[in-house]
C-alpha cells in the first residue's frame, strides 16, 4: 500500500503594515515617526500632545505667501548674524509627545549655546529660542494646544499671525508664563532674545515688505546687535577651546 504524502503547503512570511497617519490618533513619538516615514507623498503632519494633526492643502492668500514673507525677514536676520539659524516648515522634535513642523523658527547654534540641536538624522531636537506660525486655519490649536508645549518647553519667543484676522501676536517668555509683548512707541516689535530683530507689523499686514526689511536693517544696525553676534563667536570659540 503506498503513502501520498501531500505537497507541503507554502506558508508565506507575515508583513507587518504600518497604518498610514489620520488625524485624532494618538500615537507614541516612535509610532507616528514610523508611520510618517513610510508616507513620502505626504508632506505636513504633526504630533500634538501625542494626537496626530494632518495637514491640508495650502492657499496662497492665507498661508503660502504670508509664510514666505516671515520666512524672508527672519532669513534676512540669520544672513546677518553668524552662530544662528533659520528653518522653513522643518520638522523639531520638542519632547516625547510632541513633533511639529512649524512655519519658521530662528535658534541660536548649540556651539554657540543654543538650547536646541541638530540629531544623527538631521532633524531638530529641542525648542528653538524663536517660533513663528502662520495661522489661518490653524489658529485654534496654534494658540492652545501648541502654545502650552512651547511654553512648557521654553520657546522664548512665539509669534503667531491671525491671518483670517489681520492681526499678530508676539508672545515672550518670562519666567513659566508666555506674556505679550506689545509694539514701541515708533510701532515695531523689538525681539528680547535676538537684538536687532526688530519687526514693523503694520507694514507687515499693509502687504508693505519693502519698510518691514527696512527697519529690520535697521535693527542689524545697532550696536546691541555688533555685541550679540559678538558674543556668540565667543561662546563658540570658547567651546571649540574647551573640545
Amino acid at each position: 500500500m503506498s503513502v501520498v504524502i501531500p505537497e507541503p503547503i507554502a506558508v508565506r512570511p507575515r508583513t507587518l503594515t504600518i497604518p498610514p497617519l489620520e488625524s485624532g490618533d494618538r500615537l507614541t513619538l516612535a509610532e507616528f515617526e514610523r508611520s510618517y516615514e513610510a508616507m513620502p507623498e505626504l508632506k505636513k503632519a504633526e504630533l500634538v500632545e501625542g494626537v496626530v494633526f494632518v495637514t491640508s492643502r495650502v492657499r496662497s492668500d492665507i498661508h503660502g505667501a504670508p509664510h514666505a514673507e516671515i520666512v524672508g525677514w527672519l532669513g534676512t536676520y540669520c544672513a546677518a548674524t553668524a552662530g544662528v539659524r533659520v528653518a522653513n516648515n522643518t520638522t523639531v522634535i520638542i519632547d516625547p509627545d510632541n513633533e511639529f513642523q512649524p512655519d519658521a523658527s530662528l535658534a541660536i547654534n548649540a556651539a554657540s549655546g543654543g538650547q536646541s540641536r541638530v540629531n544623527d538624522r538631521g532633524y531638530l531636537e529641542g525648542a528653538p529660542e524663536f517660533v513663528a506660525e502662520v495661522a489661518a486655519t490653524s489658529a485654534s490649536i496654534d494658540l492652545n494646544a501648541k502654545f502650552e508645549v512651547y511654553r512648557r518647553n521654553k520657546v522664548r519667543e512665539y509669534v503667531v499671525w491671525r491671518t483670517l484676522d489681520g492681526e499678530l501676536d508676539w508672545f515672550v517668555l518670562r519666567g513659566s508664563t508666555f506674556e505679550r509683548l506689545a509694539p514701541d512707541a515708533e510701532g515695531l516689535f523689538r525681539s528680547e532674545v535676538f537684538p536687532g530683530l526688530w519687526f514693523d507689523a503694520a507694514a507687515l499686514l499693509r502687504g508693505d515688505m519693502a519698510t518691514v526689511l527696512k527697519r529690520l536693517h535697521e535693527g542689524l544696525a545697532t550696536p546691541e546687535h555688533a555685541a550679540f553676534a559678538a558674543r556668540l563667536k565667543q561662546e563658540q570659540d570658547s567651546r571649540s577651546a574647551g573640545q
